[in-house]
């Protein structure tokens, strides 16, 4: 079936949609990522236009959200439809940044403003194992290995289980929180942290305790790795904790980390 050439009535695109969903779980998708495919999907099947034209028609938009539209609809035409992708649409390349990294100092500053235990064991999960947002809501007390020193990851990214250390300060913080069963930031009426909820806490103590940067929960992340690479561990083992699937992802930290600069600054 050829979309674009006839657009699916209402009972059609239910179907489609339906199957779409069964492609997303079978792949084991994050929710986040299977609700933004679903969008797309769904507002392509309405518009009635090809490929092409849909993504044309969202030509002002930022790079990042046309190239999840790309993406979800390749997705969809090759795994629902069973038809090759023959869209070769100009696809504008993500423009890279490098990620806001904060000091040591910095870091600690955080920590030491706020007094709320719970909020605190968020920002070490997030900065002392590097964690990933959804990782850290995610994480059980059974994935913490306190003999071994280790955590276990096993809700992340892409589905890719993976081994990092337990930090001493971070045993110490779940210690002080005090062992228990099931995931490890609950709410105080039982239920699950949910990602935004970490957001606002992380937001919150960098306004306490003054800092200038725009800090969100993924910043922690990069500061993991920026200091574990200024402290000379191998770009390698930081690629493995970190998860990343590509080790160029892991080398934009070289990039902001301060120890090349100043070796450079000394040659002068």
């Amino acid at each position: 079936m050829t979309v674009s050439a006839n657009k699916p009535d209402a009972a059609e695109r239910y179907r489609l949609i339906g199957e779409l969903i069964m492609e997303i779980k079978l792949r084991k998708y994050s929710f986040q990522t299977g609700k933004l495919y679903i969008s797309i999907v769904k507002r392509y099947l309405e518009s009635g236009l090809s490929p092409r034209d849909f993504l044309l028609a969202q030509s002002d938009n930022s790079r990042s959200t046309m190239r999840t539209s790309y993406f979800a609809l390749k997705f969809f035409h090759e795994s629902v439809l069973g038809e090759r992708f023959e869209g070769e649409i100009p696809l504008a390349k993500k423009a890279q940044r490098l990620p806001v990294v904060l000091g040591r100092e910095e870091v600690h500053k955080m920590l030491g403003s706020t007094y709320n235990l719970k909020h605190r064991v968020a920002l070490m999960l997030l900065y002392y194992a590097g964690l990933r947002l959804n990782e850290a809501a995610s994480l059980r007390w059974e994935d913490v290995d306190f003999s071994r020193e280790t955590v276990h990851l096993k809700v992340a990214k892409g589905g890719k289980e993976r081994v990092v250390f337990l930090h001493p300060r971070l045993a110490e913080g779940l210690r002080l929180l005090g062992e228990g069963k099931g995931l490890i930031l609950v709410s105080n009426r039982g239920g699950k942290y949910s990602p935004r909820s970490i957001q606002l806490v992380v937001d919150k103590v960098a306004k306490k305790a003054g800092m200038k940067k725009k800090v969100t929960p993924h910043v922690l992340r990069h500061s993991f790795a920026t200091h574990l690479l200024e402290g000379g561990a191998d770009i390698r083992h930081i690629q493995e904790l970190l998860g990343h699937k590509n080790l160029r992802t892991t080398m934009l930290y070289t990039h902001v980390s301060k120890d090349g600069a100043k070796a450079l600054a000394k040659l002068l």
